[in-house]
């Protein structure tokens, strides 16, 4: 068993408030933790779903031991990085093991070595590696080979310079992963394995890739596995039997990739489109709905800001489907209602997510309803017809850090509906969510006479979760983040629902199943 955890350096206690612009999605945990897109990595690649003690920043560090040593917890010494800083980082690392029961506890640094804020952390791993003793730490140094296209060749000067430079710290590197371009050479394995005294077989080559599901493959061809398996002296606690059925079935998962034979493209419409990593979770969720239907997802990526009703059909015209995904503020959100509409009005496969979710009601609302004035108090605090409001909790609450309605939460669905059919006819599922706004009670009846309906919502209370239009091709809604849940050999059922209703409208003289027969076979 493997308990992963990622070490950031910077200040903030979480990644909640973090541009994602600056930083890329931010990444919400069952257990409500906002943290860093690469615990999204974690959970598909392993299939696991993590918590807060999978994630620890310089801020959560330093307010501990700020908290300690306002306590007495010191009993008077002077507070330093060493041994109090680090012994912090070594005990989170230790009560993650013994809480997990884990085999390995696999540690990500953020950063790169010679940064300041991260400085702590290597001299941590170093103590940890020392106090546990020999064959109880194996070392993974990730360097980059340049290759400037001016020269045709690869240069391995900076990799040595920064390998050499982690030594000086007091950690040998056990194995040096290069990435680079194109796939290492042999002369560039060898310069680094002379300067870094790593035996040259453990220096591999991790050259890109066309997908990151096909890098499993690529670790297991050059042995890495069982490398770090014999290192670490575990070989006897490798489950042979269960290792191979796991194997088998990725294999299989990595099989299907290299026989798709159609494509599908789904407009993302939003305002951080120039950065991809903001939507890394829709992204991923789209290439396991696509891998498990056979169809290659491409992405038109939509910025919202100027498009206006009179607009829409241009920048819409040309795909299969759309995303309206979360965001905050004014800002594109009348692009996304545009877009929405038109989605509504001409059948175009439609997923609303969180934002998107709030943005569906206001156009139902304003086009269908007949309320004008439809808006939400988000955009619009003095809005006359807010069918979208804050949620009663979150109207006392001050401050932005960690306080929204987060994490994992059961959803009631209701019987009959696409939903049920989506979710194998199940009375609730599990989805994790992150938003302070809901749909104000007092319209929920004036919608649904219109003909929109709930089809789940949050046990004992009138939170709506789950919105869809009876007689749409695909027309669905979710206050939910389901991407956040979707796992390479379990596609999420309505990124699932989705790809197939967009393969529908794409291939129309193919007899190809609707979404719900699509999303049981898959």
């Amino acid at each position: 068993k493997v308990a992963p955890i990622k070490l950031e350096g910077y200040l903030n206690i979480d990644s909640g408030t973090l541009n994602p612009f600056r930083h890329g999605e931010v990444f919400v945990l069952d257990d409500g933790m906002e943290c860093d897109m690469d615990l999204g990595t974690y959970e598909r690649m392993l299939d696991q779903d993590l918590s807060k003690a999978n994630f620890a920043t310089s801020g959560q560090i330093f307010s501990s031991i700020l908290n300690k040593e306002r306590h007495g917890d010191y009993l008077g010494r002077d507070v330093q990085m060493i041994p109090h800083v680090t012994g912090e980082v070594k005990m989170k690392l230790r009560q993650l093991a013994m809480e997990t029961d884990a085999d390995i506890v696999f540690v990500e640094i953020g950063g790169t070595v010679g940064d300041l804020e991260n400085a702590y952390y290597i001299e941590a791993m170093r103590e940890l590696a020392y106090e546990e003793g020999p064959n109880s730490s194996c070392f993974v140094a990730l360097t980059y080979i340049m290759e400037p296209k001016t020269l045709g060749e690869q240069k391995s000067k900076a990799a040595q310079l920064g390998i050499k430079q982690l030594m000086q710290c007091g950690i040998q590197p056990s194995i040096i992963a290069c990435r680079a371009a194109s796939p290492a050479t042999e002369k560039v394995r060898q310069k680094i394995s002379v300067y870094s005294n790593v035996p040259f077989e453990r220096v591999i080559s991790l050259p890109d890739s066309a997908s990151i599901y096909m890098i499993p493959a690529m670790l297991r061809e050059v042995g890495l596995d069982f490398e770090v398996a014999r290192l670490l002296k575990i070989e006897d606690r490798i489950n042979l039997r269960n290792e191979r059925k796991a194997w088998a079935q990725w294999c299989d998962f990595a099989d299907k990739m290299s026989k798709i034979d159609r494509n599908t493209t789904i407009g993302i419409t939003g305002k951080y489109t120039s950065v991809r990593d903001s939507y890394a979770s829709i992204i991923n969720a789209l290439e396991h709905a696509g891998i498990a239907l056979g169809c290659d997802v491409k992405i038109k990526w939509i910025d919202t800001t100027d498009i206006t009703d009179k607009n829409a059909a241009g920048h819409l015209n040309d795909v299969d489907g759309i995303i309206v995904p979360g965001g905050f503020g004014t800002r594109g959100a009348e692009g996304k209602i545009a877009c929405i509409k038109y989605a509504r009005e001409n059948n175009l496969p439609y997923l609303g997510i969180c934002f998107g979710f709030q943005m569906a009601v206001i156009e139902f609302a304003r086009n269908v309803c007949g309320l004008a004035k439809a808006n939400s108090t988000e955009i619009e605090p003095d809005c006359p017809e807010p069918v979208i409001d804050i949620l009663p909790e979150q109207k006392k609450i001050e401050g932005l850090g960690g306080n929204m309605r987060l994490g994992g939460r059961d959803i009631e669905i209701k019987s009959k509906t696409l939903a049920w059919k989506l979710f194998g006819k199940a009375d609730s599922v599990r989805m994790r969510f992150r938003h302070r706004y809901e749909v104000d009670p007092r319209y929920i009846e004036q919608l649904e006479k219109a003909g929109m309906i709930f089809s789940g919502k949050a046990p004992n209370q009138p939170i709506m979760q789950i919105l869809e239009l009876p007689g749409h091709p695909y027309f669905f809604g979710t206050q939910a983040h389901p991407c956040l849940t979707s796992r390479p050999l379990r596609p999420q059922p309505m990124f699932l629902g989705l790809v197939a209703a967009a393969m529908k409208k794409r291939y129309p003289k193919e007899n190809l199943p609707e979404c719900i027969e699509a999303v049981r076979e898959a």
